[in-house]
């Protein structure tokens, strides 16, 4: 009887069922292992069986004999990650605003294979996490790409900036103008992908949210400018100070708080900054912070007990801030 053309992959076709058919709950036998190859057209001995699993673990496969009556066999003990680790890529990329949810299903899906097939089952029920908000933007995996190899091409690159009209639609900024820019880094913040790079035709560093980039183009011609800028640039720095992305003027601000409100000034800035206590249960902090809209918020958000001391001009337009809101309410009630 003719060999079939899979016999020659018999070992492969071993790991692969060990990997997708096996736990420490789940054995194969030997006997079992044989019926499994048969789907494939392969045929075996039982001592052939054994051989080939020797041979796996001599390889370095983490292959388990259990020898039992009932229930007994081999499983795959080991694997490249483990299931705590897998739930938490999970519930990474089902958190991740940048990945579509079409997107976010498959490499879920791809994730689960990493698992054997019992203990996949748990990460799918890692799946339903939240009804978070997620980008509509499918291209988004590709614009990553296009981004990284133009860094690392010392490449500028050119594309389009949408915004979001009234009819739901993402339409291109400036009615269409092409960006020319100088990319350097890629950055994680607020649930999105953002590109750090320099702007060639405003001469500074920007930020660009990248599922909101498109038509991306390499020009392979030509070389990166803003080099020297990004010699001394701190990437954590700059995405801890520019509140929401938004931007805004870098100031060194200073801020009156209870001592127990510390660790949110920590978690946006970091513990490297100036603190000291002023009195009994307050202190003082000097941050740096990229101040606007967004900054303002933010500190309006911590609630009446803390302050913003300085400096002047900052302070007067956290004042003007606030006024314009009561302004705004003032009106709508006289209408």
């Amino acid at each position: 009887m003719p060999k079939s053309a899979n016999q020659k992959m018999k070992l492969l076709y071993i790991l692969k069922i060990l990997t997708e058919k096996t736990d420490e709950s789940h054995c194969l036998s030997a006997q079992d292992i044989i019926v499994q190859l048969s789907d494939y057209d392969i045929t075996a001995e039982r001592k052939s069986i054994y051989d080939d699993i020797e041979c796996l673990i001599h390889f370095g496969y983490d292959i388990v004999n259990i020898k039992a009556r009932k229930g007994g066999g081999y499983y795959l003990a080991s694997r490249e990650f483990e299931l705590p680790e897998l739930k938490l890529l999970v519930d990474a990329v089902q958190a991740s605003r940048f990945i579509t949810q079409k997107k976010s299903r498959e490499l879920i899906s791809k994730i689960e294979k990493l698992a054997g097939p019992y203990e996949g089952k748990q990460l799918q029920r890692q799946v339903f996490v939240a009804g978070r908000v997620k980008t509509e933007n499918e291209s988004i995996y590709y614009n990553v790409d296009r981004i990284h190899k133009a860094i690392q091409d010392n490449a500028p690159v050119t594309f389009n900036y949408l915004a979001w009209n009234i009819n739901k639609e993402l339409t291109p900024r400036h009615e269409g103008k092409k960006y020319h820019i100088s990319p350097w880094a890629l950055t994680w913040q607020d649930e999105n992908y953002y590109l750090i790079a320099y702007d060639d035709e405003e001469e500074r560093i920007k930020h660009f949210r990248v599922d909101k980039m498109s038509h991306i183009t390499q020009l392979s011609k030509e070389s990166r400018k803003g080099g020297e800028d990004f010699k001394e640039f701190d990437i954590a720095q700059y995405t801890n100070r520019t509140f929401g992305m938004f931007g805004g003027e870098p100031e060194t601000v200073t801020l009156q708080l209870p001592e127990g409100m510390i660790g949110i000034i920590f978690d946006r800035f970091g513990k490297e900054i100036d603190i000291r206590r002023i009195k009994e249960g307050i202190v003082s902090v000097r941050v740096k912070a990229a101040v606007s809209g967004q900054f303002y918020g933010w500190l309006t958000g911590l609630g009446e007990k803390v302050t913003l001391s300085g400096p002047a001009h900052v302070k007067d337009g956290y004042v003007n801030f606030m006024k314009n809101i009561m302004n705004n309410y003032e009106q709508a009630d006289c209408l």
